[in-house]
């Protein structure tokens, strides 16, 4: 393999063998619910605050501390709000944890693989029009994985919409985490997570989503599904 292309995956190892540690452990907390998911939540927003005034610090930059730290609070309080549904909380959490996952996993092999034109260069220049669309085509498939699993009657075009439109917005995070960084001038949130960073460099796009899954979920209704 030529030296560039393996440069290009340098990191996959190192993601892969966190994912496969961090990913069960999260599903799990879901799955179960109760104590297990308030602890696992409680436990990330603690170590995400303390990244954040870390960065925080560093720049002396108050208002943005405010800014982020409200950030924080309000995604975690917007998951464990939808998994206290108990109708609808587990599959609710489920989809939209592996939703985020598959947008960051399309994204990034798409990218890796495809390249072109860049997203937002000024911001993140890692990030291209194509790893987004790949990003974009993932949840998609994950939005009709869902509806067929736990099939609602809900139409294409509804589950098509929901996958997209969060999608979007957890790129939309990962934007916003990346101008954080770019502007206190540090390549990652953190070290705690190998090939990742930081933990707000692994979530970033999950507290984006979070609160906006959450205002679906008070818009349809307690023990309805987000994709019907």
């Amino acid at each position: 393999m030529p030296a560039s292309a393996s440069g290009r995956w340098r990191d996959l190892g190192l993601r892969a063998a966190s994912a496969a540690v961090l990913a069960p452990v999260a599903l799990a907390c879901v799955w179960w619910g109760g104590l297990a998911f308030v602890l696992l939540v409680g436990a990330a927003t603690v170590l995400l605050f303390v990244e954040w005034l870390g960065l925080c610090r560093g720049a002396g930059a108050v208002w943005s501390l405010a800014g982020g730290t409200l950030w924080i609070v309000l995604a975690a309080a917007a998951l464990l709000w939808l998994r206290a549904d108990p109708v609808a909380g587990r599959a609710n959490v489920l989809f939209v944890l592996v939703l985020v996952w598959a947008s960051d996993i399309g994204a990034y092999l798409v990218g890796r693989l495809v390249g072109g034109p860049r997203l937002a260069p000024l911001i993140s220049p890692g990030k291209t029009w194509s790893g987004a669309a790949g990003g974009v085509a993932a949840a998609l498939g994950v939005g009709w994985a869902a509806a067929w699993w736990l099939p609602t009657g809900a139409g294409f075009a509804r589950v098509a919409a929901v996958a997209a439109v969060l999608c979007v917005v957890g790129q939309l995070g990962d934007l916003a985490e990346s101008f954080a960084k770019r502007r206190f001038g540090v390549k990652d949130s953190g070290t705690l997570i190998p090939g990742h960073g930081g933990l707000l460099d692994r979530v970033d796009a999950l507290i984006a989503v979070a609160p906006v899954a959450a205002l679906l979920a008070l818009c349809l209704g307690r023990g309805v599904l987000l994709w019907e």
